[in-house]
């Protein structure tokens, strides 16, 4: 990562000034010109659009970038940093263009998009299990890679293969593996940058710390062979007390190699009433035989059958946890979704489980809603994720808390009326949750942005109490070493 030393002073006309100083201070010999986007440019909005996953704010009057620089070598990001501190240009970093509420791409100032997508080289050392992995890398492309050298070495990050690696990282991601193993990245300059800037880029969030321009992670090994199931569960199949049993063995009693999450919707049966699906949804580091010893003993309720069962390699675990069974790896290269959406997303962290009842009164939330308008996915913890200390990284979430809530909302089109109505909903659900989740803060997860809880002033400088209203959610106690961690203004 780099920090540049310069302070901005004010510019009547920036825009211009901007790209002049790029092209004056650019050293690489790819002309800064062929990797710069304005309006002016016919590429200018496929180049913003592409990675852009909320459709909430692809609208013609989201606020627009004057500026998209996609650099193709370190020296360019250093260039862009100093010239759009210079005149006073705010800079947003995109990986991948996942942030929930857009702020890889959006603002309320005049900014520059530092677009990372050319920067996506992996380095792969199987024999160290190690890689060097650029920002812009995505997900997808990092397990590709790897699958390339090892079979029998993975990464424990996310589901989505299209998420870049710069937000995921940075925010304290996760995948189908947390609970055996926690992210590990490194960066060969720790010794300049100061250990609390190392501790706080590791979880404390993109778009805040500088430019992280490539990380070294530690690989994990993974069997020969995993397992993974769906098994779908009704009303009529009793998914509430499944759920509600759940709760109790899934951080707790399974094995450190077993991941189970639970996927909840609404859904019109064949005979027109509408009924509860949970999906659960899990991965097992090992064989099948083992795997139904194991739910046998721990979760026989669920009825698992070796039929439900599908061994594989786990490269090809990540194509069955997003759909994409039976594809060719390749796919798994594509940075494009094909799962744009209008969403609406918060997060919650429970640390008793939520009886029977209230479970059915959260079922009734699914059905004022149209069919599959809502979502609840419940992640599990537990495992290796208790064992590290809270403050070990930013991401605090740790010993005590038994699983985490995405709550989802999405909807059709951008209607005024359906935006509205599609954030109306998931915000009375939220509201509704607060008795069941954890409190003092109300912790949220800070890759699934939620400005509801909290923003900093576009305009001038936020204090530290306003700032701490979102701070300690996200961070809990975590936010005090963070706001320490911050480089003075002048040396960005």
């Amino acid at each position: 990562m780099w920090v540049i030393g310069i302070a901005p002073f004010a510019s009547s006309n920036p825009h211009e000034d901007f790209l002049q100083c790029l092209t004056l201070n650019s050293t690489n010999d790819t002309s800064i010109s062929q990797v710069v986007y304005t309006p002016a440019n016919s590429s200018y909005s496929y180049v913003l659009d592409v990675s852009i996953q909320n459709l909430r704010f692809l609208t013609p009057d989201a606020p627009k970038p004057l500026v998209i620089v996609t650099p193709v070598d370190v020296s360019q990001v250093q260039t862009t940093v100093y010239c759009s501190r210079k005149y006073g240009l705010q800079v947003r970093m995109r990986s991948g263009g996942h942030d929930y509420e857009g702020l890889s791409y959006l603002s309320g100032v005049p900014f520059v998009i530092l677009d990372l997508v050319n920067l996506r080289t992996i380095t792969v050392d199987a024999g160290n299990a190690t890689a060097w992995v650029q920002s812009g890398a995505t997900v997808g492309e990092l397990y590709y890679r790897i699958s390339e050298k090892s079979m029998t070495l993975g990464f424990p990050a996310g589901v989505c293969p299209t998420v870049g690696v710069g937000g995921h990282f940075s925010g304290g991601g996760y995948g189908m593996m947390l609970r055996k193993y926690d992210v590990n990245g490194k960066l060969l300059d720790r010794k300049l940058m100061g250990e609390d800037l190392f501790w706080a880029i590791r979880g404390g969030g993109g778009n805040t710390f500088g430019v992280v321009v490539s990380w070294k992670i530690r690989l994990v090994p993974v069997p020969e062979t995993v397992t993974g199931f769906a098994v779908l569960r009704t009303l009529d199949q009793n998914a509430t007390s499944l759920v509600n049993k759940w709760q109790f063995i899934a951080a707790q009693e399974l094995p450190d190699e077993l991941y189970m999450r639970v996927i909840l919707q609404s859904y019109n049966g064949a005979d027109g009433n509408r009924t509860i699906q949970a999906i659960f949804q899990t991965l097992y580091l090992g064989e099948a035989d083992e795997l139904l010893d194991v739910m046998g003993s721990s979760f026989p309720e669920l009825g698992l059958t070796r039929e439900d069962c599908i061994e594989m390699p786990w490269i090809n675990s990540t194509l069955y946890f997003t759909g994409f069974s039976g594809q060719p790896l390749e796919i798994l290269l594509n940075r494009s979704s094909n799962t744009k959406s209008y969403f609406k997303n918060k997060s919650d962290y429970v640390k008793k489980p939520i009886s029977e009842p209230v479970l059915e009164e959260i079922w009734k939330w699914f059905f004022k809603a149209d069919q599959g308008a809502l979502q609840m996915i419940l992640n599990p913890y537990g495992g290796r994720m208790s064992e590290i200390s809270e403050s070990a990284i930013p991401f605090p979430h740790r010993a005590g808390k038994i699983y985490m809530i995405q709550h989802i909302t999405a909807w059709n089109n951008g209607s005024v009326e359906e935006s509205a109505k599609g954030i109306s909903l998931i915000r009375s659900l939220y509201g509704f949750m607060a008795p069941y989740v954890s409190k003092s803060p109300r912790s949220a997860y800070v890759n699934y942005r939620d400005l509801d809880i909290g923003i900093n002033n576009e305009f001038g400088n936020t204090s530290y109490r306003q700032a701490s209203i979102w701070g300690t959610k996200y961070y809990n106690r975590n936010f005090d070493r963070l706001v320490r961690s911050v480089p003075p203004l002048t040396s960005w």
